[in-house]
């Protein structure tokens, strides 16, 4: 056998071992994965978004996931101290109300709001039934135990942290994922809007599901 031959042969016996490993890499998990809490996360084709909870509305009237039923519902995850956000946020949901109620008045009655505190020790229901009274007259205000909040928060994959410039002060702000989210009228996930979506947007998503 002629030297040229033989290093035909060595090339392609190479060429065939790097493809082989190049596959095996490919394959090969690259890490642990992490959930983003401010992302839908799907299975199956649907988003794990949602679930059970139990709070306090801003009239101290006990409430579940059973007043999602029958609803189109916007849910946002909040505070009431938030300097910004969450104000800017709240009013947008407002006007897309507005916005759907000059459109459809009588569909208008199937589509509710939500504000869920994650700052139970400030919000109170008290607290809440004051703030509440600064946004649309539909949105709900919803508070509870640290537990309960922590529960609901992990339901919709919001993430949340307590950033005190001095321990114990109450002065403090709280870090959390900005995200509104549509659900349907069985309480499953429909859409999110991230920061700043205007209330245009919103209104013509939620009259594709009404």
């Amino acid at each position: 056998m002629s030297v040229s031959i033989i290093r035909v042969i060595a090339f392609a016996v190479i060429g065939l071992a790097a493809v082989a490993a190049a596959g095996l890499w490919w394959r090969a998990p690259s890490g642990p994965a992490f959930e983003v809490a401010s992302k839908p996360v799907r299975q199956s084709g649907q988003a794990s978004i949602g679930g059970p909870f139990s709070l306090l509305d801003h009239t101290g009237r006990r409430v579940t996931q059973a007043m999602l039923a029958g609803h189109l519902t916007l849910i946002y995850f909040g505070y009431a101290s938030c300097p910004d956000v969450c104000p800017m946020e709240l009013q947008n949901i407002g006007a897309a109300l507005d916005l759907i109620e000059k459109a459809d008045p009588a569909g208008f009655a199937d589509v509710q709001a939500l504000f869920i505190t994650i700052d139970p020790a400030r919000d109170t229901v008290a607290a809440l039934a004051d703030y509440t009274s600064n946004f649309h007259p539909k949105l709900v205000s919803l508070t509870g135990s640290a537990g309960e909040i922590a529960a609901a928060a992990r339901a919709y994959r919001i993430y949340f942290s307590k950033v005190e410039d001095k321990p114990g002060s109450q002065s403090y702000l709280m870090d959390h994922s900005n995200i509104i989210y549509l659900m349907g009228r069985k309480g499953e996930f429909l859409a999110h809007f991230s920061t700043g979506t205007g209330p245009e947007k919103m209104a013509a998503k939620l009259r594709e599901f009404q």
